[in-house]
């Protein structure tokens, strides 16, 4: 039964946010969902509704719209007051059409306002996650311990119930579309990093950010290579080092923790490699990165950078739902910003590549397989936590498709004469 509004003198919670509904979305055309309240009814009912909006209390709409932003609705999401049944993807198009609105008049939005104000005003509730609140200069040593510690320390098993085998937390390289699994494209991306870099047997490399391992473990056991990780993540560490250790690859590679800006080196490596780390470099000390990087690697060597990049229209400057509950001081900067980093720090640049349907594809495995592990997840981490992940990657993926975000390899070579990195 589809819900209107009835002129009554005393209108009910779900008359008023019916009402609410009818105004708010007038303009919409993709009625390819439905929206069901508390009490069970259902508004614009849909016989095969993509997802189904779940409004969990008399007052989930003022919680989500008396202050409408991407924050305010991502904490209505955290905080329980509606849900997301079906396919989480397909409501980034509904969710872009209510923060993008900027067409009604001031009185419509006076009169939603006014209907909001008559919904009932929700208990506080305390969350399983609470916001970073990081405090200090940002970017310096110990504030970028507390920001990685913030995101990578939850249990290594919430994250092993939807990463692949090698726990690789970045994009995979699907070389057949959509038909490779998740395993197939992280064992692909592995190789096609190994194959970029021209990596040999006996050389040195150093990943920066290693994560859990993976990268070190695959190069040292596929590529005979001497592989140093580094990451500022006691959990990660622990857990490489125990795979390497099972695997018997202690001669070979080992992973420490440590900042890359206080890592000392007897000499210079052969290689370096640094996936999805640079994002929480900073565009202040993307100069710093890269000239450290450029010291820490032989004339002739090459160092692949692969990285998230905003597009230079879609750089935000209000706080985000991401940069409060999932990457606090993270910072997606352009391509052409940090390739003038590197550029400038005496690299040259051999090569970028785009993976953007790469990642997209990537975070649509993950969220599917956080999805069929929710009850697990829930156990390990709390409900908040779950919703916190489920939303943050569903935004991604959303976002990679529609092109606000990118995904670069960046090939960069510290130049000598006579000497290619591309030998």
């Amino acid at each position: 039964m589809r819900l209107t509004a009835h002129a009554t003198l005393t209108r009910t919670p779900v008359q008023i946010s019916a009402d609410f509904l009818d105004n708010l979305l007038a303009g919409y055309p993709q009625r390819d969902f439905e929206v069901r309240f508390w009490d069970e009814s259902i508004w614009a009912s849909n016989q095969q509704p993509r997802f189904t909006l779940v409004l969990k209390h008399p007052g989930a709409l003022r919680e989500m719209f008396m202050a409408a932003s991407e924050l305010t609705l991502a904490e209505a999401y955290i905080f329980d007051d509606f849900d997301i049944e079906g396919d989480i993807q397909a409501a980034f198009q509904l969710a872009d059409y209510l923060l993008e609105q900027g067409t009604r008049t001031l009185r419509q939005n006076l009169k939603l306002a006014g209907m909001l104000r008559r919904l009932p005003v929700k208990r506080p509730v305390q969350l399983d996650r609470q916001p970073a609140g990081l405090r200090g200069e940002a970017h310096s040593r110990e504030r970028d311990r507390l920001a990685i510690s913030y995101h990578y320390d939850l249990p290594p098993e919430f994250f092993a119930l939807w990463l692949d085998q090698n726990m690789q937390y970045s994009s995979a390289y699907f070389t057949n579309g959509e038909a490779a699994d998740l395993d197939t494209a992280q064992r692909q991306k592995l190789d096609y990093i190994c194959r970029k870099l021209r990596l040999r047997r006996d050389e040195s490399l150093l990943d920066i950010g290693c994560g859990w391992g993976g990268l070190v473990i695959h190069a040292a056991a596929h590529y005979g290579a001497q592989v140093v990780g580094i990451t500022l993540s006691v959990p990660q560490a622990e857990w490489a080092r125990r795979r390497i250790r099972d695997l018997g690859l202690n001669d070979r590679c080992r992973v420490e923790v440590c900042d890359y800006r206080d890592l000392e080196v007897e000499r210079p490596f052969d290689k370096i490699v640094s996936v999805g780390m640079f994002e929480h470099v900073g565009e202040a000390k993307l100069q710093e990165y890269f000239t450290r990087a450029w010291h820490l690697l032989r004339p002739g060597g090459a160092f692949l950078n692969s990285g998230i990049a905003a597009s230079s229209n879609q750089r935000r400057n209000e706080p985000s739902f991401i940069d409060r509950y999932v990457f606090p001081d993270g910072e997606l900067v352009p391509l052409h910003i940090s390739l003038g980093a590197a550029e400038r720090s005496g690299f040259e640049v051999r090569d970028v590549e785009s993976l953007r349907e790469h990642y997209a594809l990537t975070l649509h495995h993950w969220v599917q397989r956080l999805e069929t592990h929710a009850e697990e997840a829930r156990r390990i981490t709390g409900e908040a936590t779950y919703r916190i992940w489920r939303l943050y990657m569903a935004a991604s993926e959303h976002r990679f498709r529609s092109g606000q975000l990118n995904v670069y390899d960046m090939l960069l070579a510290r130049p000598s004469q006579g000497n290619s990195a591309r030998r």
